[in-house]
């Protein structure tokens, strides 16, 4: 997947004490572990945005063996359902979680991880194109995995550096977390060309992590909607971050309003916002917006990546022509994974999206092919015979209301708003009834402590209290 002998005096990591990995010591390491593992199995990587978990990612693939990348905190009865039903050949650990695996024996250890050997042996039969195995996104302990091949690793690899037009001078910051699909393309992109990656597991909100940014001078970072929801709250764009080229923005749709707030700082300040699309079901990205048009074109997720091509189709499966007109997004490219897992028996299965993907999310287009998200398929609601967009009416919340969350779901004719603000309430209903111009009756307001997200930021619907 690497070439990392390509680069060996180059300075591929870089950890939160300020301890340099080279490409040649980070091979090295990747060949040790490996080492232990005598054919192509399934590995369960537990990852934290360390040394260990990194070298166990980069090394698995690069040895042909399949790791599926999990978080270290996730929920001990959901990891061991996920054991129970892939029965993985091994587990990568952080040394202090080797004792949580009774059944199973430490055969190696090296910078604070563990690999560990399960009672299973090949269970199950893998692929030969199956490279890499993800959660869905929001799943957490869910069963359904997205299947990847090294195809489309490395094709979305290349069209991403192809696009940011990256080179060994970059030095990227963690800020996602290594088992999220936009963290492991930040990590893929970086070491195909070899630059550096700033290990961190400090968050935005401790001066720690701004401290190491600066202190190693970080030439970018990556984030969520939320995280530009809360970097708005630090007041970033007041920052003086002289080492910076540019931050990218996926994960979810950004608001027009911290888009073009962003857009503007990155003009003043002379850096880069990007704004791009994706799916882990297309490995990563699938869209980018230009950087010389990201005030233009505010609000937009961009065009195609290099070597992709979207297109819109209606309710009857048909491609839709006209500028502005919505329909659901449709992707094709080299990066559509092969497909989903949902047992053991799935591992072995081939491409059954044969680079096609209908990506659920509703877009239109303009009159220079640029597209922009309007919402799920699924995130709608007829109130009163009125189809109302959930993601839409969540944004017109937020612009107003900004000094604390909210997440918006329901039942046709019965919209569930959920605020963080108790005191709120009213404000909330006489906005809502306001701007929807639909009786009172058609809201349910309730207060709740804090909205529930996952790991990389997105709202967990599915977590948000029933009526």
């Amino acid at each position: 997947m690497w070439n990392l002998d390509k680069y060996n005096n180059n300075i591929a990591l870089i950890t939160e004490n300020g301890e340099k990995v080279s490409y040649a010591l980070l091979s090295e390491y990747c060949k040790t572990l490996t080492d232990n593992i005598k054919e192509r199995c399934l590995v369960f990587n537990l990852c934290k945005n360390e040394i260990g978990s990194l070298v166990g990612y980069v090394g698995f693939l690069n040895s042909r063996i399949v790791p599926l990348m999990l978080k270290a905190d996730l929920d001990n009865e959901l990891l061991l359902e996920l054991i129970k039903t892939y029965k993985p050949d091994y587990l990568n650990v952080p040394s202090d979680m080797a004792g949580n695996f009774s059944d199973c024996k430490v055969i190696y250890e090296n910078i604070n991880y563990s690999l560990l050997k399960t009672p299973y042996d090949k269970i199950y039969q893998l692929n030969d194109n199956l490279a890499l195995l993800l959660t869905t996104s929001g799943s957490t302990g869910s069963p359904k995995l997205v299947r990847q091949s090294y195809k489309n690793i490395q094709a979305n690899t290349k069209s991403i550096v192809e696009y940011l037009c990256l080179d060994e001078t970059e030095r990227a910051i963690t800020t996602l977390p290594m088992n999220y699909t936009y963290g492991i393309s930040i990590i893929n992109t970086h070491l195909w060309v070899g630059a550096s990656i700033i290990l961190t597991e400090k968050g935005l909100m401790q001066k720690e992590f701004w401290q190491q940014l600066k202190d190693f001078e970080a030439t970018s970072f990556g984030g969520v909607p939320y995280t530009y929801e809360m970097l708005n709250k630090l007041r970033f764009t007041r920052m003086k971050l002289p080492s910076l080229r540019y931050v990218t923005q996926a994960g979810g749709k950004l608001s027009p309003e911290l888009h073009e707030l962003f857009a503007k700082w990155a003009i003043e300040s002379e850096k880069k916002f990007i704004v791009m699309y994706g799916q882990t079901e297309a490995t990563a990205r699938m869209s980018y917006l230009p950087a010389d048009k990201a005030l233009e074109k505010y609000g937009s997720m961009g065009i195609a990546i290099p070597g992709g091509k979207f297109s819109l189709i209606d309710a009857d499966g048909s491609v839709i022509e006209e500028p502005e007109t919505v329909g659901e997004l449709v992707y094709t490219g080299e990066n559509v994974t092969l497909g989903y897992a949902e047992c053991g028996e799935d591992l072995a299965k081939g491409d059954e999206r044969n680079g096609r993907l209908e990506t659920g999310d509703m877009a239109k287009f303009d009159k220079d092919g640029f597209f922009y998200i309007v919402g799920r398929k699924k995130r709608f609601l007829k109130i009163f015979g009125n189809r109302v967009n959930l993601d839409e009416t969540e944004r017109l919340l937020k612009t107003r209301f900004t000094e604390f969350e909210c997440a918006c779901s329901g039942v046709d004719d019965k919209m569930s708003i959920f605020i963080t603000n108790e005191n709120a309430k009213n404000d909330v209903m006489s906005f809502l009834t306001e701007k929807l111009k639909f009786n009172s009756s058609a809201f349910k307001i309730s207060h709740i402590s804090a909205i529930p997200r996952n790991e990389s930021g997105k709202i967990l619907y599915k977590e948000l209290p029933l009526d």
